[in-house]
C-alpha cells in the first residue's frame, strides 16, 4: 500500500484536506483508506447502544455489523497504543492510505500550516515533510501549495508515490 501523511498542529485544516483528497482520489477511481490519530479517547460508540454495553462490560473487542458497514472496536484496557505500522497492517489493501496525524513518525507527509494557530512549521526541521499546504505563501526548500489547491497537492502525491494519473 502507498501511504502519505497529512500532518500539522490542531486546527490547521488536516481533516478538511484529508476529506478533500479522499474525494479527489476516489473520484479518479482509486481505492482509499484513512487512518486518523486522536490525542484523546475518542468514542465511536455511544452509551445505551448494545455495542457500547458490550465494551463497558469488559469485552476487549466488539465487532458491529450492519447492512451497510461493519466496525471493529478494540479496547486497549491499559495496554500501549499500537504503533502506526501495526495499525496500517490491519487495513485491507487499497491504492492509497491517507494518515492524518502521527506528525512525529517517519512516513512521508504533507504539512498543513496556518499561521493563525501560532504553531511553527514542521518542515524546516522534518525531512519527511514533502510539501506544505497553507493559507498564506510559504518560502521553503520544497514544494508549497495553497490549502485549496487539491489538484496540485494530489499531483505531488501521485508523482511521489507512483500512483496512476
Amino acid at each position: 500500500m502507498k501511504v502519505i501523511g497529512i500532518a500539522g498542529y490542531k486546527n490547521s485544516g488536516k481533516t478538511t484536506l484529508t476529506e478533500r483528497l479522499v474525494a479527489h482520489f476516489v473520484g479518479a477511481g482509486l481505492s482509499v483508506s484513512t487512518l486518523k490519530h486522536a490525542h484523546h479517547v475518542a468514542e465511536v460508540d455511544h452509551p445505551g447502544t448494545d455495542s457500547y454495553r458490550h465494551r463497558a462490560a469488559g469485552a476487549r473487542q466488539v465487532l458491529l455489523s450492519a447492512g451497510g458497514r461493519w466496525a471493529l472496536m478494540t479496547e486497549l484496557r491499559g495496554a500501549d497504543e499500537p504503533a502506526l505500522g501495526d495499525l496500517l497492517s490491519r487495513l485491507d489493501p487499497v491504492d492509497l492510505v491517507l494518515v492524518e496525524g502521527w506528525k512525529g513518525e517517519s512516513h512521508p507527509k504533507i504539512e498543513v500550516w496556518r499561521p493563525e494557530t501560532g504553531a511553527k512549521l514542521l518542515a524546516p526541521t522534518d525531512p519527511t515533510v514533502l510539501a506544505v499546504a497553507s493559507t498564506v505563501p510559504v518560502t521553503l526548500d520544497r514544494p508549497t501549495f495553497h490549502l485549496d489547491d487539491i489538484t496540485g497537492i494530489a499531483g505531488l502525491i501521485r508523482a511521489r508515490l507512483g500512483l496512476p494519473a
